[in-house]
């Protein structure tokens, strides 16, 4: 599965981490499995690691669907990190169209995860 989560309740927090080729309908998969997860909080924030992604396989039509389906509560941080450039690219897109969603949250894309990390207020990855 090249996308995978786990739940950090302590830390209020989804950790959700992509590996090789990621494809709309696995993105879409990991969506409903969140929502579908009796441990899923949608006031948690999320951590969505992308770098050892090598391909992302989203049309723009694909990337709105993604983003405007919501998952998370309006106060909640949704960082992504993704290094290779047209991966940061295509979540650049999903971000923008995810502020034109009714009811988003916060959404950042970020090149390094410190800066992930400290914008959602943590210092580490939790345990």
């Amino acid at each position: 599965m090249p996308i995978n989560y786990v739940i950090k309740k302590e830390a209020r927090l989804v950790l959700t981490t992509g590996t090789g080729v990621v494809t709309f309908p696995e993105s879409r998969a990991h969506q409903d499995r969140l929502l579908l997860d009796p441990e899923f909080d949608p006031k948690f924030n999320q951590l969505i690691d992308m770098t050892a992604v090598i391909r992302f396989e989203v049309s723009a039509d694909q990337a709105r669907e993604i983003a405007q389906h919501p998952l998370f509560s309006v106060n909640s941080r949704r960082a992504i990190v993704a290094a290779d450039p047209a991966i940061y690219g295509m979540h650049r897109v999903i971000e923008v169209r995810h502020h034109f969603a009714p009811t988003h949250s916060e959404m950042r894309v970020f090149y390094a995860l410190p800066a992930a990390l400290q914008w959602l207020g943590l210092e580490k990855l939790p345990e």
